[in-house]
């Protein structure tokens, strides 16, 4: 289980990626780069993310 410390540093990080989101001039392309970063980050933990993303 993650420390109160390394739960904070996650929310930090969160909350600063979703307001580089919301303020980025091109919101879609900053939305997809953070998409990547995180998909990068769980595949590294062997998670296979293929059936994570949303189908219209």
């Amino acid at each position: 289980m993650p420390s109160d410390k390394e739960m904070i540093n996650h929310l930090i990080d969160t909350y600063s990626n979703l307001q580089r989101i919301k303020e980025a001039d091109d919101s879609l392309r900053e939305l997809d780069y953070q998409l990547k970063i995180v998909r990068a980050k769980l595949e590294s933990f062997g998670i296979v993310t293929e059936n994570l993303d949303m189908n219209k």
